[in-house]
């Protein structure tokens, strides 16, 4: 039996719903939202004592619900069918004494005006609503213009939609620009099959007389999930929140079906600001055959991880999934600007919302382990915040690491999930005859992390490989007993100020474009200037294009660590401009002839990496690549003649008498830095 009408505007037809109900019969016809499901919004704007209009009622059981429980007994109900009134006035009349069925077009209400405190819809301005011609517009306007002269000032207009954007968007609209307050509740979920994927919407509209001017419109939305109304400042930020609501119900909808081929990643945001609370990976592993107790986890990364390899990359969330052995492994990532409640809390709070991401197949009441690393949330503390003009927001934060170790990071906000720079802090000790503190059980909070900057550890692998690559150097010696470093690019200070400390004989001169990455380095990471380090704030380009033309031949060794402003552009570091064939050349102007030139690469576009490699190739004859495991990163070591290449042996020699020259005697030196090691895997290109 085809029950649906062969174009839109049919919906609009007496004829067609005629035909409908007398096909269909007596059985009633719920577009969507079951009572159960409205209910709670309904009892929030529905009074007993309250007259209710119900448009385009049909034959749907809502009314009938609504009187039977005691909501509401004076319902009117109208619909332009009138086969449909007569069959609801058959079932109800003798039943529900107080409710009336009225054969009448809800474009012409022959109802006087002010007549009603509620008018009730459900799917009606749906079903007109079914394009943005002209004549459709219009009979909505007619349409809304008829409900809000019935309604008592103070009335509540509840309209029940699926919320197309295009409908949501007009009464939205309209009714805002007469004054009214409007607010859009989303009905939560029985978890029934539903005939529809998409989650029903109630638009509730209350009536406020019109003041003259521009009075600031009252736009809300209320989550399923929560009470309290959230207040957005325009009908297009509005439109959009429930559009991520429903792309929500249609993801959750897909993952409960079938496994995903590739990652979904998606946010919670908190209820109050609206701001990502939780950021949400769900990762299937095909090769785990799921099994009751594996079907399905939930993985909390502890605060200021969230950037290591296995927790920040595809590829290491899909082997966290592996060894952890589950079917469907969901990581949850805490973002720095919220707090939270321990991992009780944070499993309290994600509970319900994570089982809508519960893969096909998990058993009812299947109990979800929660995971993390030690049992713990972490620790982040935000030490400062600002923003530069060039470099935009950035924060400094200490993290805890593995074990008992804290890390102070500097991080661009523009690329969140990147650590600009890294420095190992040091645990405070205690002075003379000074007593530890011992630790208070009472309190739960984290312990304060310690502030010092331990300066022989270099925490970023890619910095390890740019000064190995000193072995690199011409001479006989591999200390050499002067040694001139350029280096571009400030950011925390780690990598000029370790070779500063530990090459004794080194001037190092910084080029930095961002003063405030000098104020950040030198107040947060332990950074200062003296005899043999000296900053200058300029670009790199126009600093090196000027010793190019007036002193070139002068450094041992140019090192570039300068990240891009640009996201657009596949390479992340150095800017492109850092790489073009005139600039480089200048590069290698102001390099000794047996100097090397360092250069930190971070490209994803596999097309434009091999350009630079060519462009770099053409410019410096010998040319090595040490890739950093687990990272983006290669580092490339340049060299201007093609006579100073070294094989393997001879590099491994090297590299371990430099590292015994500058392990002196009570000069702390991180165990694990092994500079051989570091060389092991370069090769010539």
């Amino acid at each position: 039996m085809e029950l649906l009408p062969r174009s839109p505007a049919a919906f609009g037809s007496a004829r067609y719903w005629d035909r409908f109900f007398r096909q269909r019969g007596q059985r009633a016809f719920e577009w969507y939202g079951a009572f159960p499901e409205l209910c709670p919004v309904l009892h929030k704007y529905v009074r007993p004592r309250d007259k209710v209009l119900v448009v385009g009622c049909g034959n749907s059981e809502l009314s009938e619900q609504m009187y039977d429980v005691g909501m509401c007994e004076d319902i009117v109900n109208i619909d332009i069918s009138d086969s449909v009134i007569h069959q609801m006035q058959e079932r109800s009349g003798s039943r529900r004494p107080k409710m009336s069925y009225l054969l009448m077009d809800m474009l012409q209400m022959d109802f006087p005006d002010a007549h009603f405190q509620v008018v009730l819809d459900k799917g009606t301005l749906d079903a007109l609503l079914t394009d943005e011609e002209e004549a459709t517009l219009a009979k909505v306007d007619q349409m809304f213009a008829e409900i809000s002269r019935v309604l008592q000032v103070g009335g509540r207009y509840l309209c029940v939609s699926l919320a197309q954007a295009h409908v949501l968007k007009k009464a939205v609209e309209y009714f805002s620009q007469e004054g009214w307050v409007v607010r859009v509740h989303q009905v939560a979920s029985s978890g029934d099959s539903q005939q529809f994927v998409l989650p029903v919407f109630v638009y509730v509209m209350t009536k406020f007389r019109k003041i003259p001017g521009s009075a600031p419109q009252i736009l809300e939305i209320c989550p399923e999930e929560q009470d309290k109304p959230m207040r957005v400042e325009s009908v297009d930020r509005l439109v959009a929140a429930v559009k991520d609501r429903q792309h929500y119900a249609l993801l959750c909808s897909q993952l409960s079906k079938t496994p995903c081929r590739e990652q979904v990643s998606l946010d919670l945001c908190d209820k109050e600001s609206g701001k990502p609370r939780y950021t949400l990976h769900v990762v299937d592993s095909p090769s785990v055959k799921p099994l009751r107790e594996n079907c399905f986890a939930i993985f909390i990364i502890p605060q200021g991880r969230e950037t290591e390899w296995l927790f920040g990359t595809e590829e290491g969330r899909r082997q966290l999934a592996t060894s952890a052995g589950f079917g469907r492994l969901v990581t949850v990532a805490l973002h720095r600007e919220q707090h939270y409640e321990g991992m009780a809390g944070i499993q309290a709070e994600l509970s319900g919302k994570v089982m809508e991401l519960a893969p096909p197949g998990l058993p009812v009441r299947q109990q979800v382990p929660f995971l993390s690393v030690g049992g713990d949330i972490g620790v982040r503390a935000v030490r400062h915040c600002d923003t530069s003009p060039l470099s935009g927001e950035y924060v400094v934060e200490d993290v805890k690491g593995d074990g008992t170790c804290y890390f102070r990071r500097l991080i661009f906000l523009r690329n969140r999930n990147v650590v600009q720079s890294e420095a190992r802090l040091l645990a405070p000790t205690p002075l003379p005859g000074q007593k530890k503190r011992k630790k208070d059980k009472k309190k739960s909070s984290p312990a304060e992390p310690p502030s010092a900057i331990d300066k022989s550890y270099l925490c970023c692998e890619h910095h390890k490989a740019m000064v190995a690559g000193l072995c690199l150097l011409g001479g006989p010696d591999p200390l050499p007993a002067s040694l001139a470093v350029l280096v571009v690019g400030l950011g925390g200070g780690s990598l000029p100020l370790f070779i500063h400390d530990y090459f004794s004989q080194a001037h190092v001169a910084v080029v930095e474009i961002d003063p405030s990455m000098l104020e950040v380095a030198t107040r947060w990471f332990g950074f200062s200037q003296g005899d043999r380090m000296q900053v200058h704030i300029s670009d790199g380009l126009d600093y090196v294009a000027k010793l190019a033309a007036e002193a070139p031949a002068q450094y041992d060794a140019i090192m570039f660590d300068v990240d891009s402003k640009d996201l657009t552009v596949g390479m992340s570091c150095p800017p492109p401009a850092f790489v073009e064939k005139p600039f480089l050349q200048k590069v290698k102007t102001i390099l000794k002839p047996e100097g090397i030139f360092v250069l930190n690469l971070v490209c994803r576009d596999a097309q434009l990496k091999e350009s630079v490699l060519a462009t770099l190739r053409d410019v410096f004859p010998l040319l090595y690549t040490r890739h950093i495991e687990g990272e983006v990163n290669e580092i490339l070591f340049c060299q201007p003649s093609p006579e100073g290449r070294r094989d393997p042996a001879e590099l491994g020699a090297r590299a371990r008498a430099l590292e015994g020259a500058l392990r002196e005697p009570g000069r702390p030196w991180d165990s694990s830095y092994v500079l051989a090691d570091m060389l092991q895997a370069v090769k010539i290109l």
